[in-house]
């Protein structure tokens, strides 16, 4: 990259992305003023842009332009979401407070709906379709697995899968003052959940750790390049 090749708006980014970076670096050395200022321009440009998806994502093609528009039926399924988002302005008072239960009543239901729909059909139902399709013996020879590897990877998941629920089982733990209550079975089987369970939250710590390792590396890659930019005429003349 060649510093005569970027204009004034790309040299002012990669300029302002540069001294960003560096600040947030400063964090090494203890919170200063300098990396809080990057943070608060960090959720404030993440909140400005989230709040422009919303307006021209959601409120105007889906409330302002039904209200302005000429069909009738649209309009007036319109001012339902109108009212209730004017209702929830009624929070901000401790007298009208009670008029915005309703909309929140109906954001948490629908956000409840969503998540416990999202769970079943996007983790719930794929994995139990998965965990099933792990004994299709027929599956596994056209795919070149043999019955018995097959079988293997198919029976170490459904115990990891088995012993973790009976981990959380909602039973009598022992106390000091007197003996556990559950069965036996279900304390031996809880020993094996807990160690898949150590085991996954190891592989998502490796996970997140690679996740900021790449970022890291990525950043200091940006500083190296920007450095090597900025020193490129110098150097060429």
């Amino acid at each position: 990259m060649n510093i005569t090749d970027l204009s004034m708006a790309d040299l002012a980014g990669l300029i302002l992305g540069f001294f960003l970076t560096l600040l947030v670096f400063s964090y090494i050395f203890g919170d200063n003023p300098l990396f809080r200022l990057t943070i608060h321009i960090f959720i404030g440009v993440a909140a400005g842009y989230a709040a422009m998806v919303t307006i021209y994502n959601i409120l105007l093609p889906r409330l302002v332009v039904p209200l302005f528009g000429e069909d009738g039926g649209e309009r007036l399924l319109a001012l339902v979401p109108l009212l209730l988002g004017l209702l929830l302005f009624s929070k901000l008072s401790s007298r009208l407070a009670m008029l915005g239960n309703l909309p929140m009543a109906f954001l948490v239901g629908a956000g409840a709906a969503a998540a416990i729909a999202g769970a079943l059909l996007g983790t719930l139902f794929p994995q139990t379709a998965a965990s099933i399709n792990l004994w299709d013996l027929q599956a596994a020879r056209e795919s070149g697995t043999g019955a018995g590897e097959q079988f293997i990877n198919g029976g170490l998941i459904l115990f990891g899968t088995l012993t973790t629920l009976v981990y959380f089982h909602f039973g009598v733990r022992s106390r000091p003052e007197q003996p556990d209550q559950r069965a036996p079975w279900i304390v031996e089987a809880s020993k094996a959940g807990e160690f898949f369970i150590a085991v996954t939250f190891g592989v998502l710590f490796a996970g997140v750790y690679a996740a900021a390792l790449a970022a890291l590396v990525e950043r200091l890659s940006f500083i190296l390049d920007f450095i090597r930019t900025m020193l490129m005429p110098f150097i060429s003349s």
